[in-house]
């Protein structure tokens, strides 16, 4: 029996088996197509998607990873210049908060001025709108940790009984002429002069704090542990580990100290970018103390 070809292109012989017949093909017909609408975002949805998301990320780096601070002012000169950027590596922060490491003498780091100082002092605080005041971040130097007997006379600093080498930053304030070895701040540990901590030839470092002064000895060059007392660790947002805008800053920056301000900048021009370890002067301490 031979395969007869029936109307719609199918074996007869396909038929008669009792098999269902398969569509036929048109050469050249259009192939049908779907059309999907894409679904229409409630507002809430978007508004996450747009805004919400950049900004808990941005938060959680910010928190947790790392964050740039703005240094405002002159009071770590000559080491850090007015509106440099350094990095702070937030971690660090919350791994020394658990009980693993610790910052260390000789550290710069970032930190909120105590409570009790930022109620008295009107520098140590500032407001938002006028709707609610807050402390804002300084930017200082790690002296003295928990347990340091601390002593300041004649414009040098003294830790258990051992001079600290501060000649990486009063050797730049003597040139300057405006080095501070008269004021009380200069011949005390802390003074009474904002009426937040009493005068003090000596301190010692509670546990869990930190004694942190600037490197402007101008006499009126730094707001610190002189003046408003020691740091705890809950109010520490961080180290500064490096230098990372501008890209370039003049070679040579002088200070009027009658104005007590940044003067003649030079015309030459280096690279800004630079890493903020502690000086040796801590280094050699440490090793004097036996540590």
């Amino acid at each position: 029996m031979s395969d007869f070809q029936d109307p719609h292109g199918q074996p007869q012989a396909a038929q008669e088996a009792g098999q269902s017949p398969q569509p036929s093909r048109v050469t050249g017909a259009p192939a049908a197509q779907t059309v999907t609408v894409p679904r229409r975002r409630s507002p809430l949805a978007r508004f996450w998607k747009e805004w919400g998301e950049p900004i808990v990320f941005a938060l959680l780096i910010t928190q947790f990873i790392a964050t740039m601070v703005r240094v405002d002012g002159a009071s770590m000169m000559p080491n850090l210049r007015h509106q440099e950027r350094v990095i702070v590596p937030k971690y660090e922060t919350w791994l020394h908060r658990m009980g693993v490491g610790e910052f260390e003498r000789g550290d710069i780091v970032v930190f909120k001025p105590p409570r009790a100082a930022a109620a008295v002092v009107p520098t140590l605080r500032d407001d938002f709108l006028g709707l609610w005041t807050y402390r804002p971040f300084l930017i200082k130097r790690i002296i003295g940790v928990e347990g340091d007997r601390i002593r300041i006379q004649g414009g040098e600093v003294w830790i258990n009984d051992k001079p600290l080498d501060s000649s990486f930053t009063t050797d730049y304030w003597q040139e300057q002429g405006c080095w501070d070895r008269d004021s009380a701040i200069a011949n005390q540990a802390t003074s009474a002069g904002q009426g937040i901590v009493p005068d003090q030839l000596e301190l010692t470092v509670p546990e869990g704090h930190y004694f942190v002064m600037g490197d402007n000895r101008h006499p009126s060059g730094s707001e610190d542990s002189r003046s408003f007392g020691t740091v705890p660790l809950s109010d520490v947002a961080g180290r500064a580990a490096a230098v990372v805008w501008p890209l370039q800053r003049p070679n040579e920056l002088s200070y009027d100290c009658a104005a007590n301000q940044t003067v003649n900048p030079s015309q030459d021009q280096e690279s800004a970018f630079r890493t903020l370890p502690a000086p040796p002067a801590f280094d050699q301490l440490e090793q004097q103390l036996g540590q």
